[in-house]
C-alpha cells in the first residue's frame, strides 16, 4: 500500500499548537440558595456566580443551566465559574453540552480552549463519540481541516483511541475537500492510533485516488483488500468504473463487470447506470441498451436514473421513434422523463415530421407537469406551418438553450 500512498504528496504538518486565550471574569453577588434558575438569571454569564452557591448542584442541573443559556457564546465562561465549586464533578454529558453551545455560537476558538482545559485537568475520560462530534464540528461547520487532523491524533492524550468510524470520517472529509496530499499520510499514521482498516476505509482511498486522476493506483488497491482481511464490494467497483468512464476507458470498466461476476459481487443500479452513461458518451447506443437487458435478467431493479440514461442513449443516437416508445415504458413504470428529454425528442420528431407522435409526446409532457417554452412552441409551429416565415428560424441550439 506504501507505493499507492506515494502518489499523494504529503505536505501537511500534524503538529498541535494550542491556542492561548485570556479570559477575564467579573463576579457579582451570588444568588440566594435555590435550585431554580430563571431564564433572565442565566441569560448573561456575568449574572451567574455559582462559586459560593451552598446547595448541592447535580450534573443534570448543570446541563440544564447550559441548555437554558440565551447566549450560547458564554458557555465556556459559565463552565469555568461552575468548575470552581467543590461539588462540581465534570462528565462527558456536561462537556458535550458546552461544545454544542459553542458550536451554535460558532466560537470554535473556545472549543479549542475547552479541549485544552479538559486535557490539563484530567478529571474526566471522554469517549470516541465525543471526539467524533467535535471533529464533525471542525470539519463540517468550521471548515478547519487542520484542527480535524490535530484532534484525531491528539485523542490518545485524552486516553481515548479513535474508532474506525471516526478515522474513516476524517479520511472521507479529506477526500471530499480535495486534500489529496494529506490523505496518504493520515492513512499511514492510522497505525499509530490502532485503527483496524476495513473495506470502507479502503474504498475512501480508492475514491481519493480516482478523484485526483490516479486510476491505475486505485486499481492496485484491489491487492490491498485481502491483506487487510477485507473484500472489495460493489462500491469499490462502481467508484473505479465511474472514473474509467469519465476518462473514456469504457472497455476497462466493462471488464470490471466481468470481474465482479467472478468474485460474486452483485452489481447494483449505480454500476449499470455508470456503464450505460459511459457507453452513451462513446455513441455505443446498442451496447448500452444491452446493459439494460442484462440488468433485468440479473434481477437487479433499475432505478429512474437507469431508464433516463437509456432514454438519452436513444436521443443521442437520433432514434426518436424508439425514444418515444421507451418513454411509454417509463410511464408504465411510473417514471417521468426529464424536461431535457422532452425538448430533445420534440425537436427530433419535428425534424422528422412525425406529427402524430409529436402530438402524443406534447400531451404527455403537459400531463406530467412540464410546460413547453417559447422556443419549443416556435419549433412545433414551424413543423405544422413550414411555409411560415417566423417559425422556421428556430435552430437546434436555440431550442436547447430555451
Amino acid at each position: 500500500m506504501q507505493s499507492l500512498i506515494n502518489s499523494y504528496r504529503p505536505m501537511f504538518s500534524l503538529r498541535y499548537t494550542p491556542l492561548i486565550h485570556k479570559l477575564i471574569f467579573q463576579y457579582r453577588p451570588h444568588f440566594p440558595p435555590s435550585h431554580q434558575f430563571s431564564s433572565s438569571q442565566i441569560q448573561n454569564s456575568n449574572e451567574i456566580n455559582l462559586t459560593n452557591y451552598k446547595d448541592w448542584l447535580s450534573p443534570n442541573e448543570i446541563i440544564k443551566i447550559f441548555q437554558n443559556l440565551k447566549d450560547p457564546n458564554s458557555a465556556l465562561i459559565v463552565l469555568i465559574q461552575i468548575s470552581k465549586r467543590k461539588d462540581y464533578k465534570p462528565n462527558e454529558a456536561i462537556y458535550s453540552t458546552v461544545v454544542k453551545n459553542l458550536a451554535t455560537a460558532k466560537n470554535f476558538d473556545a472549543i479549542e480552549t475547552l479541549l485544552e482545559k479538559i486535557k490539563n485537568e484530567r478529571k474526566c475520560r471522554l469517549s470516541d463519540e465525543f471526539f467524533y462530534n467535535v471533529i464533525k464540528i471542525y470539519g463540517n461547520l468550521a471548515g478547519r481541516i487542520n484542527k480535524v487532523i490535530d484532534t484525531l491524533f491528539d485523542m490518545p492524550n485524552y486516553k481515548c483511541w479513535p474508532s474506525v468510524k471516526t478515522f474513516n470520517f476524517v479520511l472521507n472529509l479529506l477526500v471530499n475537500t480535495k486534500q489529496f496530499d494529506v490523505v496518504g499520510e493520515v492513512y499511514i499514521r492510522g497505525r499509530e492510533l490502532g485503527v483496524e482498516i476495513d473495506a470502507c476505509c479502503l474504498n475512501i482511498i480508492v475514491k481519493g485516488l480516482c478523484r485526483c486522476g490516479e486510476i491505475d493506483a486505485a486499481y492496485k488497491v484491489f491487492d490491498e483488500f485481502p491483506k487487510q482481511n477485507c473484500q472489495p464490494n460493489v462500491r469499490t467497483f462502481s467508484t473505479i468504473m465511474h472514473a474509467l468512464c469519465e476518462h473514456g476507458r469504457v472497455d476497462e470498466a466493462l471488464s470490471l463487470l466481468e470481474r465482479m461476476e467472478k468474485e460474486e459481487v452483485e452489481p447494483d443500479a449505480i454500476v449499470f447506470n455508470t456503464l450505460i452513461s459511459g457507453l452513451r458518451k462513446q455513441k455505443r447506443a446498442d451496447e448500452g441498451i444491452e446493459i439494460l437487458k442484462k440488468v433485468m435478467l440479473k434481477g437487479c431493479d433499475p432505478n429512474p436514473g437507469t431508464y433516463q440514461e437509456v432514454l438519452y442513449t436513444f436521443l443521442d443516437a437520433k432514434r426518436f421513434m424508439e425514444a418515444k416508445d421507451f418513454m411509454a415504458v417509463m410511464f408504465d413504470k411510473r417514471m417521468n422523463p426529464s424536461f431535457e428529454s422532452y425538448k430533445l425528442i420534440i425537436h427530433g420528431l419535428c425534424d422528422g415530421k412525425f406529427l402524430g407522435d409529436l402530438d402524443w409526446v406534447l400531451k404527455q409532457m403537459v400531463r406530467h407537469g412540464f410546460v413547453p417554452r417559447m422556443g419549443m412552441w416556435r419549433k412545433i409551429l414551424g413543423c405544422l406551418f413550414p411555409d411560415g416565415d417566423c417559425c422556421t428560424t428556430c435552430s437546434y441550439d436555440e431550442i436547447l438553450a430555451d
